[in-house]
């Protein structure tokens, strides 16, 4: 069962969440490293950076370099593949599902929040 939503609607709800987010002082990610940190909590493990190069269709330098920032916050963690020394796991944190869990609630309650927009999903000043 779907929700139906506009693309203004869905922009709006997404904005919203955005702006909670910034008032809360959470990690500024930026679309990568979220999609990164999604993947990596949302879909099975094991992750790599090959995997997740291949899954997000990204180079693998640029999932490095959002790995490395995810790594400095502390929402993954790397780990030597014991069945192959050349590749290195890519692991949740409980820092990182903390900080998923919180952000999953700021969308919800952005999504039930309708304050201020009207039914094209634009908040009323428009």
């Amino acid at each position: 069962m779907g929700i139906e939503l506009s693309e203004l609607q869905a922009l709006d709800i997404w904005r919203r969440a955005i702006v909670d987010s910034v008032r809360i002082d959470a990690p500024d990610l930026s679309a990568r490293q979220m999609a990164m940190l999604l993947t990596v909590y949302l879909t099975p493990p094991p992750h790599t950076v090959r995997g997740l190069s291949a899954a997000l269709n990204v180079s693998k330098p640029a999932v490095t370099r959002a790995i490395d920032r995810l790594t400095e916050l502390g929402m993954v963690r790397r780990k030597p593949d014991e069945s192959d020394r050349r590749s290195v796991l890519i692991q949740r944190t409980v820092k990182g599902s903390v900080f998923l869990r919180e952000f999953g609630e700021i969308v919800v309650n952005a999504a039930g929040n309708q304050e201020g927009a009207d039914s094209s999903g634009l908040p009323g000043r428009y």
